[in-house]
């Protein structure tokens, strides 16, 4: 008889242990420990459990008062849930109060702990900040062309700042610091084939409190040159069969008309998203100083073609359209293999060769502005290394989608192409550049 009660207890304690009504796996509750809050949004509070979650109670404190601010069962079957968390309303608790504290109490659907179930137990501290970020535009460019560049500077204050840019036409421009602590400019561009643009100095802190200041720009829309081109067969099969001999992705494409889109427009495209990959970089470094002089890349170099172009392209009739880009630089032309030289000083961030571009040395001049230099027959400088002022980098030629000897021009700020026109021009430069740091100089130095 003692023997089958001692089978019994152990067979019962067997299946305890083993069944699922009684595992032992306490509920996941996921939250940071540490979180900022301005009461306006609700926190998010994950709850799970392996088997099924029973019940929740969370409890907010202010050091002296406390409050049920969140409780209720789960249904059977429920192994995950989002909770919110709403600031209470009235006077329940200290509205003055800078920090709180959140108890969440998560019970599941296990008949261990005498049916009690697993208990999960945490703690958040909350430090509450209801403030907004403080933004002031110092100083900034006057207008903007469309496909040209702008610069502001401004100053940006909140001890919890997490998130600070310029948002414009739907880019993010990251921003330097400048001169002194709670400063910062940056470039920014707005793209030659968005017909509208506006620009916004965007502060948000930890706590979800945002500031949105509108830089006011003078916007002035442009007209981009629109042109037709024929396609001919001696060019698709010379240069673009060329180019795709080289491209194991493309290589068996027989018919003409798919050649050439596959050049034009899917080539086209991954060595452009390359040159936007290679241009993103800003420095987090405090910018003391920057000075640009005019881009001259090209002794006597005449304009073959301009920036902006809408190409259309058709094969044998007008009315046959295969294929459509946009030509984003400008082309120069003075002698065969002529000397190119990198006006501003800079870093190489690219030089061999990039499809369509053929080699193309790509240089970074600081603040988020980049030149590139296509079609080069020769590249004279290395990746990595630090170019002086009109230090010979590469000589023009016809590398890439290029029929005669020139050098295709570029100009980026933070991955977007912008008017080379406006940085040939030491007007413009001082214009839009070196008397904008001034004004914001003066303000600055008056702190």
């Amino acid at each position: 008889m003692l023997l089958v009660i001692m089978l019994g207890i152990i067979l019962g304690g067997g299946y305890l242990y083993t069944s699922p009504k009684f595992e032992r796996v306490a509920p996941q509750i996921e939250s940071k420990n540490h979180i900022y809050w301005n009461k306006k949004r609700p926190l998010q509070i994950k709850l799970s459990d392996n088997v099924g979650l029973k019940s929740f109670t969370l409890v907010l404190s202010d050091g002296t008062k406390s409050v049920i601010v969140g409780q209720g069962e789960f249904e059977k079957g429920v192994t995950e849930r989002l909770l919110s968390v709403n600031y209470p309303k009235g006077k329940l608790l200290d509205p003055k109060a800078k920090h709180l504290k959140l108890k969440i109490t998560a019970v599941d659907q296990s008949l261990w702990n005498i049916f009690q179930g697993n208990v999960s137990e945490k703690v958040i501290d909350i430090k509450v900040d209801t403030k907004r970020p403080t933004v002031s535009i110092l100083a900034h460019s006057y207008s903007i062309t469309q496909g040209g560049a702008a610069l502001v500077v401004f100053f940006a204050e909140d001890e919890n700042m997490e998130n600070l840019y310029v948002e414009a036409a739907g880019h993010h421009f990251k921003v330097q610091p400048y001169k002194q602590k709670g400063y910062y400019a940056t470039l920014i561009a707005w793209p030659f084939n968005q017909q509208e643009f506006e620009a916004n100095v965007i502060a948000a802190d930890k706590a979800g409190n945002k500031t949105t200041r509108k830089i006011p720009l003078y916007t002035k829309p442009h007209r981009y040159k629109v042109s037709w081109i024929e396609a001919k067969e001696s060019f698709i099969d010379g240069k673009i069969t060329d180019l795709l001999s080289i491209d194991p992705e493309h290589e068996e494409i027989d018919e003409k008309v798919e050649k050439f889109r596959a050049v034009n427009e899917t080539m086209r495209l991954k060595n452009e998203e390359k040159i936007h990959q290679l241009s993103q970089s800003v420095s987090d470094e405090i910018l003391t100083e920057w000075k640009i002089e005019r881009f001259y890349p090209l002794k006597n170099g005449a304009k073959v073609a301009s920036f902006g172009d809408e190409r259309h392209y058709y094969y044998q009739d007008k009315g046959n359209e295969i294929s459509r880009s946009n030509h984003v630089g400008i082309d120069l032309a003075s002698t065969k293999m002529a000397v190119i030289r990198s006006s501003n000083p800079g870093k190489v961030v690219h030089a061999g060769f990039n499809g369509i571009y053929g080699n193309m040395p790509m240089i970074d001049h600081g603040f988020g502005l980049y030149t590139l230099y296509g079609h080069c027959s020769q590249i004279l400088v290395e990746e990595g290394e630090v170019v002086s002022k009109n230090q010979a980098i590469a000589k023009t030629g016809v590398s890439g989608l290029a029929l005669g000897d020139h050098l295709h021009f570029g100009i980026v700020v933070q991955g977007i192409e912008v008017r080379p026109v406006e940085w040939l021009d030491a007007h413009w430069i001082k214009t839009n550049i070196d008397d904008i740091f001034a004004e914001a100089d003066k303000i600055i130095t008056k702190k």
